[in-house]
């Protein structure tokens, strides 16, 4: 079966429509092929033969608890979207309740955006999304999640980590940063998104400097919980990215059809309850 053709869920990507939710002042405003609508997005999942997809609350464009462009792709898929909001460390039990409500799996915590600091204080936040059975999604880079770990481990709610933990390849795979990402596989609740190549390999596609990392991941988490994601629209990409060329690379890594099929479909779809 060729890779087009198997069922997949996307677990990273995003939407940014200007003209129908303006964007939030001083943040970053996506531009040209940046520009990223709900219906463009539901087309190139067609094209491409993905059922289903995760949709994350971007922090450009919209920032903190603004999931307008979010809820409503989520709301105009038909059961085909799940969604990962943005929102503030205040965000209460109720609240949470009704974002879940409308097709809201989870909360994003972009460290590497943020930084370290401004989730100092999500221990509450965090203690809400494991009493929903939500999931806490994390971006850190380098050594960030050393000063978080702790926090996260104990939490008890189920942890999603965004393209690897972005490691820093010039400090190698024993990195204190990436071992530390490879260690929340300790948890028995932590999946992986094997993405974003883009926001750390040091060459063009097909990332062949990454492989190492990949294969650490792989052997950290075991194959229930890798996890797929396109990163679409590919905000800020230091190069020319296309989606089709990312499926053909996820097919060089995980060649063996059956793991393929967890990657792509099967760990998502427990993960986040998609039947």
């Amino acid at each position: 079966m060729s890779v087009f053709s198997e069922r997949k869920i996307d677990c990273h990507n995003h939407i940014f429509d200007p003209l129908r939710f303006p964007f939030q002042p001083n943040v970053y405003h996506p531009q040209g092929a940046e520009i990223a609508s709900a219906d463009t997005f539901y087309q190139v999942l067609d094209t491409y033969g993905v059922s289903h997809a995760l949709i994350v609350g971007p922090n450009s464009a919209y920032g903190e608890n603004d999931n307008r462009a979010l809820l409503d792709g989520i709301a105009r898929s038909n059961g085909r979207c799940k969604g990962m909001a943005v929102v503030g460390m205040d965000t209460s039990l109720s609240q949470l309740q009704e974002l879940a409500e409308q097709g809201i799996a989870g909360v994003t915590f972009n460290i590497a955006f943020y930084g370290v600091e401004h989730f100092a204080n999500c221990d509450a936040l965090l203690d809400n999304i494991a009493q929903l059975d939500m999931v806490a999604q994390f971006q850190t880079e380098g050594a960030q999640l050393l000063a978080l770990e702790d926090t996260f481990r104990h939490s008890g709610a189920k942890l999603l980590i965004d393209h690897c933990g972005r490691p820093v390849l010039d400090e190698g795979t024993k990195a204190h940063g990436f071992q530390t990402v490879l260690n929340m596989a300790n948890t028995g609740r932590a999946w992986i998104k094997v993405s974003g190549f883009d926001k750390f390999s040091q060459q063009a596609l097909p990332f062949n400097d990454v492989t190492p990392w990949v294969q650490e991941i792989k052997q950290a988490f075991g194959e229930n919980k890798l996890i797929w994601g396109s990163d679409w629209p590919f905000l800020k990409a230091r190069q020319r990215l296309d989606y089709g060329t990312l499926l053909a690379l996820a097919e060089q890594q995980f060649p063996d059809p059956q793991l393929r099929h967890k990657y792509f479909w099967q760990n998502a779809a427990e993960l986040l309850g998609f039947e």
